[in-house]
Order: structure tokens, then sequence, then C-alpha cells
């Protein structure tokens, strides 16, 4: 492992009546500390977990590519602003990394694209093939094969969202291979019972206040669906 423990200083906070700090487990949490080379984040929409993880990814020193951005009605003004009150504690020295959010993706690979045409040898770092001649889905597995050769640190917001059972199975097995390799470390936010079940992977519930660790089988994403796939008719309504 990379990052080994994430302190937030709720005295730093400039606000507690906006997004993110209103939140009880953004005022209660105040230590993460990780365990394993995968360690998952889970929780309901608006749980806050994909504003934790970006903000690590920005004290981490992590450039995160933007895409294209919109203003936004009734946005909160902090809400970027997170990570000025976090730190950051590292097993032996700061690695490099990358941030992955499956909302600007296409606009990196487009961006991709362009480089290509004033340098087609940028190929070799995207398995040979442009991610714009494939689906959304094998775009996004060309792009995970090729990065997580290189030793770092990986936070994924949401990875699944454009891959099917099958391509999330392959990325659950790539997760598991890079993870021993012992040169990867991977902080994803997930909504996936697939890739939850990376074998040795930590997981932490962000529907709990503190954030604490939850076994796989105790999530409601395993029970949900586990429920779901045993008798899908009570969970269709009728008129």
């Amino acid at each position: 492992m990379h990052l080994i423990t994430v302190t937030l200083y709720p005295e730093k906070y400039p606000t507690a009546d906006h997004y993110p700090f209103n939140l009880n487990l953004i005022q209660e949490t105040k230590r993460l500390r990780f365990t394993a080379a995968v360690t998952f984040f889970v929780g309901e929409n608006g749980s806050g977990k994909s504003t934790l993880l970006e903000a690590i990814t920005r004290k981490c020193g992590i450039i995160m590519w933007q895409g294209i951005t919109r203003p936004r009605y009734n946005a909160s003004p902090y809400e970027k602003e997170l990570y000025r009150a976090i730190d950051v504690e590292w097993q032996n020295k700061r690695v490099p990394g990358s941030f992955f959010g499956s909302n600007i993706f296409r606009n990196f690979a487009q961006l991709w694209d362009e480089w290509l045409t004033m340098d087609p040898g940028l190929l070799n770092y995207l398995g040979g093939e442009s991610f714009m001649s494939k689906s959304h889905g094998q775009s996004l597995m060309a792009f995970f094969t090729s990065r997580f050769k290189i030793k770092g640190i990986y936070f994924l917001d949401e990875p699944e969202t454009a891959l099917s059972p099958k391509s999330q199975l392959e990325l659950l097995k790539l997760l598991t291979e890079m993870s021993r390799s012992g040169h990867a470390q991977f902080i994803i936010a997930t909504h996936s019972p697939i890739l939850l079940a990376c074998p040795g992977a930590q997981i932490l519930n962000f529907d709990t206040s503190p954030v604490t660790p939850i076994d796989y089988e105790r999530t409601n994403h395993y029970l949900i669906y586990k429920d779901f796939m045993a008798e899908p008719k009570k969970y269709i309504l009728t008129n």
C-alpha cells in the first residue's frame, strides 16, 4: 500500500451549513485507515463518498481531469473545498496516480483522439487502438488495462457505470491481479456488488456516521441484489 491514513479536521471546516460540510458523516468521521490494497467506498447517492474521494485525490497532489464544466443552479460554493481540511499519510513517500470519473471519461477519450492525429505513437499507451474506435465499455477496459500497469495510487469513481456484468468481472480480475502485484493501490467509490467481491478488499460504509468498515455480505448492495435475484417478482410494481 502507498496511502495509509486520511485525517479530517472539522475545526478547519469553513461552514457547517453547506454541502459537504453539513453532512453528519463528514462532521463525525475523523480518520480513515486503509488496510488493504483495494478499498471500496459504499453508500447511497448523496452520502458523500464521491466528494471525499475527490478531496483525497486533490490532497494527494493528483491532477483531476475536469472535462467540460458548466454552471450549476444553486451549487454549494464549498463543494470542492473539503481537501483543504484533510491530511494524508503515506507508507513511505508520495507516489503518482490518477483519478477516474465515469462522467468525464468521454471527454478525456476525445482529447486523446485529437492528440493521436499529431502523435500516432501515443497508441502504445492505449493498447494499440484509439479509445474512440471502441464502445464506451471497451474503451474503459482498454484504459484500465494499460494504466494500472504503472506503479501508483488509483482513485475511481463508479467505474462500473458503462460496464456490462461480464466487463465488471474483467475489471474485478484486473483489480485483483494488480493489487496483488504490490505496486498499485485502489480507492474506489462503487455501487457494484461484483466489484465489491474483490478478495481481501476493505469496504468502508458511508451509510453510517462516522464511516465504518463493513463485511461484503452485510452491505446493502449485496443484500438487495441477493434478495432481488431470489424473488424478483416482489419488486415489480403492478396496478
